[in-house]
């Protein structure tokens, strides 16, 4: 049985769409808490790349100062995504875990990753 491109390509193209609308309706009903930790992410990651960036144009001559601000922004979204895991009620792993510690602990690894990235700029 030989299918027709335009056939597969418009199989695929409504495939495509209909993978767009569930996933677009499932995270309509994300709750906002972690629909803000998602942007949080988000702004770390394009951190990270505008740093990328501006060193393939500019250059890395002090390259241990742009490695410290990749990998902080880098730490910081694998951080949040923890934070995110742990705040999250549909995850029964950490259903007896307070909202309120799982931001503690965010917190001071947010720390103790902040000092290490200094101690390493000098």
């Amino acid at each position: 049985m030989v299918r027709s491109s335009t056939s597969s390509s418009t199989s695929t193209k409504e495939d495509a769409q209909a993978l767009i609308q569930s996933l677009g309706s499932a995270y309509a009903v994300t709750p906002t808490n972690l629909k803000i930790i998602d942007l949080y992410v988000m702004f770390a990651i394009l951190t990270a790349l505008i740093q990328v960036v501006y060193m393939a144009i500019v250059g890395s001559f002090p390259f241990n100062s742009f490695l410290s601000g990749v990998l902080s922004c880098v730490g910081t979204a694998v951080l949040a995504v923890c934070l995110r895991i742990q705040v999250n009620k549909e995850n029964k792993e950490f259903k007896d875990l307070p909202p309120e510690r799982a931001f503690a602990d965010f917190v001071l690894c947010n720390l103790v990753l902040h000092l290490v990235i200094m101690n390493f700029l000098g």
